[in-house]
């Protein structure tokens, strides 16, 4: 992740015993202040959870979600639709719509090109789910990834794509962002000559919120190394890409 600006010079150290002292957020948050490391909703800040953290941070969210439900009026105790509804918000956004930002990268193996490919793959469509970073609104879409390896590549199992595809995208997002962080993530990777995405997406704040539109949606591209370089290669990678959408 990109460091954040320096912390001030009269930035405060706390001990050990302060820091168990403080909410788990704080704890956290100060870690990654102290590491001068970003943290954006889009971030993950796995490395800076300790155990027994996520769960402190769930009895967090849940107060505070408790919180945002009496500001809006609503009986959570004589209502028997939302007494549980803060708890399971809490646990939706930690252990699943968002666990990209608290979850390490998942393992992932990878393999020596030992046949020396070097002909055009594609993976996908995988399905992809996110919120947007400006209203928590669910993002649905298909990703699809074109690559060209080289003897130096690694390569990595076709289910791998889809779990590295859920960790970048289960996470508020920016779509444009997203792809950039999904090409990054392959490009470190698996080394290849060429990589191509392109994601198609719903979002729900354009259909449940402000104009309201269900028939938008939104399509993206990250053509790096040869796709960028060949337009015949890039041609060919979009023509399958638009076959495959008429099946």
């Amino acid at each position: 992740m990109p460091p954040s600006p320096p912390a001030a010079a009269d930035r405060i150290f706390r001990s050990e015993e302060e820091l168990a002292r403080m909410p788990a957020s704080a704890r956290i948050r100060y870690r990654l202040q102290d590491a001068r490391c970003r943290h954006h909703a889009n971030d993950n800040i796995a490395a800076f959870v300790r155990e027994g953290e996520l769960d402190e941070l769930k009895a967090e969210v849940q107060a505070r979600v408790q919180e945002l439900l009496h500001a809006l009026v609503i009986d959570t105790e004589g209502d028997h639709n939302t007494q549980g509804t803060a708890e399971r918000l809490a646990r939706m956004y930690i252990d699943e719509v968002f666990r990209g930002r608290y979850q390490p990268m998942p393992a992932v193996t990878e393999f020596p090109n030992a046949e020396r490919l070097n002909e055009l793959m594609i993976v996908g469509p995988i399905t992809v789910r996110s919120a947007c970073s400006h209203h928590l609104c669910p993002i649905v879409g298909r990703v699809w990834i074109g690559l060209l390896p080289n003897e130096h590549s690694n390569l990595i199992g076709l289910s791998k794509y889809a779990r590295i595809c859920d960790w970048v995208m289960s996470r508020p997002q920016i779509q444009e962002e997203a792809v950039m962080m999904l090409a990054n993530e392959l490009q470190q990777r698996v080394r290849p000559d060429g990589l191509a995405i392109v994601m198609e997406a719903d979002h729900f704040c354009m259909h449940w919120r402000g104009v309201k539109d269900n028939a938008s949606a939104m399509v993206n591209s990250v053509m790096r190394g040869a796709f960028l370089k060949d337009a015949s290669l890039r041609r060919e990678f979009l023509s399958l890409l638009s076959r495959k959408g008429q099946d």
